[in-house]
């Protein structure tokens, strides 16, 4: 997947959003080693500098851990995952009530819209949808 690096907001802090995205999501699975960093630099398109700060924020964090001479690895911590994949949950639906409120919608109007967006259309009763 591409990395999509904008101009909004620093470099390091994207490549930490992805990082833990990818992690949230299983692409990198609990203990599994993570490329180095001059290959993810090159994935991303970034200075190494670049991805070791935001790897480094990842260790801070708890989400990966290094072994001096094996590399870095994604935490073996369910809990640290699960709270990582919360935390970027609340804020994508902060960010999405922030947008459906700009449109003027009220809470209630937001829960129906998500409401007929996840649930299947009643059936005619004539096996037709």
């Amino acid at each position: 997947m591409p990395w999509n690096l904008t101009a909004d907001t620093p470099i390091y802090l994207q490549l930490v959003e992805r990082m833990k995205s990818d992690i949230v999501a299983g692409i990198y699975a609990p203990g599994q080693k993570i490329p180095p960093v001059r290959e993810l630099a090159s994935l991303a398109g970034v200075n190494p500098n670049t991805m070791q700060r935001a790897l480094s924020e990842l260790e801070r964090e708890g989400l990966l851990y290094s072994e001096r001479t094996s590399g870095r690895f994604v935490s073996e911590d369910p809990a640290r995952i699960r709270e990582a994949k919360a935390s970027q949950a609340r804020e994508l639906t902060a960010g999405y009530l922030d947008k459906m409120r700009s449109l003027g919608l009220d809470p209630q109007s937001v829960i129906r819209m998500i409401t007929e967006q996840t649930m299947p259309a009643p059936s005619d009763g004539q096996g037709r949808n």
